[in-house]
């Protein structure tokens, strides 16, 4: 008698009428989101004052540094959404974490500043880029219907990583010292993510015999899928990118990491100047996970009732209420104020900034056309704190860049306003495409 393979395994536990395969899809996506973390700032951010003790760079270095790579990350990522679509998920998984893997090993090896970069530049364009833009890309495949709780609970993984990887690398660094650290992560990546994927990622549910109609399968019922998931067809980037609403949700997505972006890297600053002390500060930046985090999770149920770019209007609302806030007010009642407005705005767009794409032009060019946002993302993020900074030192004063900012929120409404789901010429052919 011979042995299940874990295919065929895999094949009988995806055609099971009491289980929907899709449910470990959404596990390995959050695991991404959560194997991310060597590419992600919170994480590098742990490691910044022992090479400047170890190697006397300044900090001023380091930063710099770092912003080159992440803003030549962006540029780059396209790349890897063209072979999303060319390839699929599972096989670009599994090269993006042997990759990230071996740059943990990189990083452990640090003796100069060359080094470094290469270093950061492969961990932002593998971990903070490739390994967030491969499960948002998977998981539209795999849920319709529950796609907005699907995003929401994808989230968990990013959550998770932010909040106890800092505390638990301290540790370690002080520990067993930082350079293995980063070879723990290597061995994890080999050991724990990589196997994973290649025994349980599909691309797709056509893959395991079955088709997006599974999310709804029961064991009395066909699988025919209602007729208000069978209306949008997949458009090409070309097709994407001749359409209003395309810019208009991609200033949108941009808007938000280009401001919190900014706001974050000058905010003990900004407080301070506010009459808030540098701990009070602390105190508030944390406050911003913690709304955020309930909100990510709400705000499934929010998007499966309320239209994709009037969610988005509402992002652009809430953050230029929290900056009107910031602007007039000084002291502690009004940043807690500022500080639940932008939380919400952050929880919103997490699940949103998900959902629009394959909402608005299908799964079939999803890795081309969310790349190319995501691209835009990165950018806005790094040149983020830059007006500010320039604001600041000619005036002395943040406000300036604060009333620049609020103009840009404004725009946003309007932009989101205006961009409501684009109708494709011609109806999409292909069964397999369906979305709410």
């Amino acid at each position: 008698m011979s042995t299940p393979t874990h295919s065929g395994l895999i094949s009988r536990l995806a055609r099971s009428n009491r289980f929907y395969y899709g449910w470990i899809i959404l596990v390995l996506s959050s695991l991404s989101y959560f194997f991310s973390a060597p590419g992600q700032t919170y994480f590098t951010s742990t490691f910044i004052d022992i090479y400047i003790q170890e190697f006397g760079w300044t900090r001023s270095t380091i930063s710099g540094i770092y912003s080159l790579a992440t803003m030549t990350s962006g540029l780059l990522l396209f790349w890897v959404g063209r072979q999303i679509d060319r390839f699929g998920q599972k096989a670009v998984s599994l090269v993006v974490a042997a990759l990230l893997g071996l740059t943990c090993i990189w990083l452990s090896l640090v003796n100069g500043l060359p080094m470094l970069f290469l270093g950061f530049l492969a961990s932002r364009y593998l971990g903070q880029g490739s390994m967030t833009l491969l499960p948002a890309t998977l998981l539209p495949n795999w849920f319709a219907h529950r796609r907005p709780l699907a995003f929401s609970l994808m989230s968990v993984g990013g959550v998770i990583g932010s909040s106890f990887l800092p505390p638990l690398n301290r540790y370690l660094i002080d520990t067993i010292g930082w350079r293995m650290v980063w070879r723990l992560w290597a061995i994890a990546f080999g050991v724990v993510f990589i196997p994973l994927v290649a025994i349980f990622m599909r691309n797709h549910p056509r893959e395991v015999g079955l088709t997006t109609a599974g999310e709804y399968r029961q064991k009395s019922s066909s699988d025919a899928v209602p007729a208000k998931f069978q209306d949008v067809p997949s458009w090409t980037l070309k097709e994407a990118i001749r359409t209003r609403a395309y810019w208009g949700m991609l200033y949108s997505q941009l808007l938000l990491p280009l401001i919190v972006t900014g706001l974050t890297f000058h905010f003990i600053s900004i407080m301070k100047i506010r009459s808030i002390s540098p701990d009070q500060a602390a105190y508030l930046i944390s406050l911003l996970a913690v709304v955020s985090f309930p909100t990510t999770l709400f705000a499934g149920w929010i998007l499966s009732k309320v239209q994709i770019h009037h969610t988005a209007m509402a992002i652009s609302l809430f953050m230029g209420l929290a900056l009107t806030v910031l602007l007039l007010t000084d002291g502690l009642p009004g940043a807690l104020v500022f500080t639940i407005l932008l939380g919400s705005a952050m929880g919103l767009q997490t699940v949103w900034g998900g959902l629009v794409w394959p909402n608005y032009f299908g799964t079939r060019y999803l890795g081309s056309i969310r790349s190319l946002a995501m691209s835009a993302t990165v950018l806005g993020s790094a040149f983020g704190p830059i007006p500010l900074g320039l604001t600041f030192d000619l005036t002395g004063s943040y406000n300036s860049a604060l009333i620049g900012m609020i103009g840009l929120t404004v725009l946003g409404i309007a932009a989101a306003a205006g961009s409501p789901r684009p109708i494709h010429a011609e109806r999409f052919k292909n069964d397999d495409e369906y979305i709410d």
